[in-house]
C-alpha cells in the first residue's frame, strides 16, 4: 500500500488507521509538551513520570475529540465547503464550548491533591470558590483544543482540495472526450436534419405515426447537439428533452407500456449540467420495459424545492443472468461517476435492485445562473 493510497483511500480501515496514526503522533507531542514543562520541573525539581504523564494525557485529548469530529465531519462538509461560513462559525463555537465543558469537568473533578507534580494542581489547590475553579478550568482547557483543531483541519482541507483537483482533471478530460465525440457526431449535421425534414415529409402521408416519431427524434437530437457541449443547461429545457425521448418510446410501446410520469412546472432560473438525467431514464427501458413481455411499465415523478431537484424512477424488471446484471452495472457506475464530478457533496444517489422492480432515487442541489460556454 502506498503512503498516497493510505491518505486518500476511503477504505474503512484506512482511514482508522490515519486517525489513530493521528491521535498516536498529536498525543506523544501532547505528551511531551507536558512532560517537559519548565514549571513542573520549577516547582517539584524534577519531571515527572513519563508513563503517568502520558496516561494523564489521554484524558486531555479525549474531550478534544469533542470538537475534533464535529468540525471534520459536520462543520467541514455541510458549512465551510458549501461557502456557509456564518453557519460554520455558530457550529464552531458550540461545539468548542461542548469540548470545553468536557474538558473543565475533568480539570474541576480531577483530585489535584493527590497528583500535585501536575502544574495544574497548585492552581487548583489554592483556588476556593467554584466559580473560580470553573473559569480556571475553562482557561485551562483551551490548552491544545485549537492546535488539534488546526492540524487535524488542515490534513482534511487538504484532502478535499486535493480530491477537488483531481476531479477538475478528470472532469475537464471528460469533457475534452466528450466535445470530440460530439465533433464526430456533427459531421454534416444539416445534411442529417435535411434528410430527416425529408423523411418526415414523406412519413406524413405514408404512415403518420413514424412521422411523429421523426419529429420527436429531430428534437432530441437537435437538444444533443446543441446544448450537449454546454456546462449548464435550463433545467426546463433538459426535462422538455426528457419529455422528447418518453413521447418517443410511448409511441414505439403504443398502448402495450404502462408509463406514468410527472415533471415540475415551474423550474424558474435553476440550470443543470445537460444529459445527466437522460440516462436513467434510458436505462428504465433497455434494463425494464424492454425485457418485459407482459405489462411492462415505468413511473417516474420529480419534484424542485427552491435549489433541490429530486426525481425518483420505478420501472418493472425480471430476473437477470449474471451477464446483463454487470452490463447494468457499469452504465449506472458511470452515471455514479459524472454525478461525483459534477456535483461533489451536493446530490444523493441511491439504488434498490429488487427482484421485479428497479428503483433510483436522485438528488441534486442545482444552481440558479446559467454558466457560458
Amino acid at each position: 500500500m502506498s503512503i498516497k493510497e493510505f491518505i486518500l483511500s476511503d477504505n474503512k480501515w484506512h482511514r482508522l488507521g490515519r486517525h489513530l496514526f493521528f491521535w498516536f503522533l498529536w498525543g506523544g507531542y501532547f505528551t511531551m509538551t507536558r512532560y517537559l514543562n519548565p514549571i513542573a520541573y520549577q516547582i517539584t525539581g524534577h519531571f515527572p513520570n513519563f508513563w503517568k504523564t502520558s496516561i494523564e494525557t489521554f484524558f486531555f485529548l479525549f474531550p478534544q475529540m469533542f470538537l475534533v469530529y464535529p468540525a471534520l465531519y459536520f462543520i467541514l462538509p455541510k458549512f465551510v465547503f458549501t461557502q456557509r461560513y456564518i453557519l460554520a462559525f455558530f457550529w464552531f463555537v458550540v461545539f468548542y464550548f461542548v469540548a470545553m465543558t468536557v474538558n473543565a469537568a475533568y480539570l474541576i473533578y480531577v483530585p489535584w491533591s493527590k497528583m500535585i507534580w501536575i502544574p495544574n494542581a497548585e492552581l487548583f489547590l489554592t483556588t476556593t470558590t467554584f466559580t473560580e475553579k470553573l473559569f480556571y478550568a475553562y482557561l485551562g482547557s483551551i490548552l491544545g483544543s485549537i492546535t488539534a483543531l488546526s492540524i487535524s483541519s488542515s490534513f482534511k482541507l487538504f484532502k478535499h482540495y486535493y480530491l477537488k483537483s483531481i476531479r477538475n482533471e478528470q472532469l475537464q478530460k471528460e469533457n475534452s472526450d466528450a466535445q470530440l465525440r460530439l465533433l464526430l457526431a456533427q459531421v454534416q449535421p444539416h445534411f442529417m436534419f435535411n434528410t430527416l425534414n425529408n423523411i418526415y415529409s414523406q412519413a406524413q402521408e405514408e404512415s403518420p405515426k413514424s412521422a411523429k416519431m421523426i419529429l420527436e427524434l429531430s428534437h432530441i437530437l437537435r437538444y444533443v447537439l446543441d446544448e450537449g457541449k454546454k456546462k449548464r443547461v435550463p433545467l426546463e429545457n433538459e426535462l422538455e428533452m426528457i419529455v422528447d425521448y418518453l413521447n418517443l418510446e410511448k409511441i414505439r410501446y403504443d398502448n402495450k407500456l404502462d408509463l406514468h410520469f410527472v415533471f415540475p412546472s415551474n423550474t424558474d432560473d435553476i440550470t443543470i449540467a445537460p444529459l445527466i438525467l437522460l440516462p436513467l431514464v434510458e436505462n428504465c427501458f433497455k434494463h425494464g420495459a424492454s425485457k418485459m413481455i407482459n405489462n411492462p411499465w415505468i413511473n417516474i415523478k420529480s419534484e424542485l424545492t427552491d435549489n433541490k431537484f429530486s426525481i425518483k424512477l420505478m420501472n418493472g424488471k425480471i430476473n437477470e443472468n449474471t451477464h446483463e446484471k454487470s452490463r447494468k452495472g457499469t452504465g449506472i457506475e458511470n452515471i455514479r461517476r459524472r454525478l461525483n464530478l459534477i456535483y461533489p457533496h451536493k446530490h444523493i444517489f441511491e439504488i434498490k435492485d429488487d427482484d421485479e422492480t428497479f428503483i433510483v432515487n436522485l438528488q441534486i442541489v442545482l444552481d440558479h445562473q446559467i454558466s457560458e460556454d
